[in-house]
């Protein structure tokens, strides 16, 4: 194989000016150690107005042609000798830069097109959202027509890793909110002598809204991003479809184990969150008013109805199944690549928040007059 002569750039700098290039300008010729350097530093230096001839080149590729044509500023030299062969590559390099781009549009977030694709986006997951709740319907009632052909295995995997493995991150964070809520009302309630009043904000507060809510919070995040992230992995790697040939629903055997696993677990959570919220709290209450944790624990029926009780616990219920189908939704829309599953997967858990508060939204509407004396 005969030797590639190295690409060799001269500079004649006198009147008129000229550069006059030779050897091998192909990749592999460019690619040699010292080459770019060498050659950078002399295109770099080149007078300007200056003759070019080409002619004594003995190889040129796009590569090559595409460094002659930087460094005489995207435009062809007055005064410039090439070989016929070479006058094809420049000429598509030359056709190359004139090309642009079409600008993308530039909607802007309140125009017509922008709401109206929103409107749409919004109508298609909602029509696919009832038709998901329809489909577990119609599932819920074979699983109780034929209850040994269910899912149990998968229904008691998902309480085991949605409900226990979320004990921890429900306590710490439960008993720092109790603290918390602890310092803040006490600091307010010293200054007016309400002391044993603390009792009240703390058991209905915790009791009614902030431990079903922040059990659904933290399992939205947690384990609603699990679940579309399993299911958009099967979409990726086709298992979903894999799923259909074999003749197994997605809903029995992906959606309502996660459904009703998530009923089950969050009531279950949100005891264990209300128990340790309230912990901190009387821990919190006797440090700062000096209130005794017998006190506490007597005092705390009388402060909060028994109906409150029920209805945390009916906000679990409620709470986990729309974070399980909203997690399940995103899942099954996942495309089969990689970013689509990060955005289905961050969609997944903003979504599942925001339906959890307008949930206990409605629920503090509906239940209104329901637990006070």
């Amino acid at each position: 194989m005969p030797i590639q002569q190295a690409p060799v750039l001269t500079v004649n700098k006198g009147t008129p000016a000229s550069v006059s290039a030779r050897g091998n300008w192909q990749v592999h010729s460019l690619a040699q150690a010292g080459v770019m350097a060498e050659l950078q530093s002399r295109f770099h230096s080149l007078p300007g107005g200056a003759a070019w001839d080409l002619t004594q080149i003995t190889g040129l590729d796009h590569i090559g042609a595409q460094l002659f044509w930087n460094a005489w500023g995207r435009s062809r030299p007055q005064q410039l000798a090439l070989q016929p062969i070479h006058e094809d590559i420049f000429r598509r390099v030359e056709q190359a830069s004139v090309l642009q781009l079409p600008e993308p549009p530039g909607r802007r977030w309140f125009s017509i097109q922008a709401v109206t694709a929103m409107t749409y986006t919004f109508a298609d997951h909602l029509k696919a959202f009832v038709a998901l709740i329809g489909q577990l319907t119609i599932d819920l009632g074979q699983f109780v027509l034929r209850p040994l052909r269910g899912p149990w295995r998968e229904i008691s995997s998902n309480i085991f890793h949605i409900g226990y493995q979320a004990l921890g991150i429900t306590a710490l964070v439960g008993f720092l909110i109790g603290v918390v809520l602890s310092y803040l009302s006490a600091q307010q309630l010293h200054t007016f002598g309400g002391d044993v009043y603390l009792v009240n904000i703390l058991g209905m507060s915790i009791v009614r809204e902030l431990g079903p809510l922040l059990a659904a919070i933290l399992v939205a995040g947690r384990s609603g991003s699990s679940i579309t992230a399993q299911l958009g992995v099967m979409r990726v790697t086709e298992e979903l479809d894999a799923m259909l040939v074999m003749g197994m629903p997605h809903g029995f055997r992906l959606i309502m184990p996660r459904v009703i696993a998530l009923a089950i677990s969050m009531p279950l959570l949100v005891v264990w969150t209300d128990a340790i919220g309230l912990l901190g709290g009387m821990t919190a209450a006797k440090l700062e008013l000096g209130l005794s944790m017998t006190y506490f624990v007597q005092q705390l029926p009388s402060a909060v109805p028994l109906p409150n009780y029920w209805i945390g616990l009916g906000k679990g219920v409620v709470f986990g199944a729309l974070v399980a189908l909203v997690a399940c939704h995103f899942g099954l829309r996942v495309k089969p690549n990689t970013e689509s599953l990060g955005q289905g997967t961050t969609l997944s858990v903003v979504t599942a928040i925001t339906v959890v508060i307008l949930a206990d939204a409605v629920f503090a509407i509906l239940f209104k007059g329901v637990g006070f004396y």
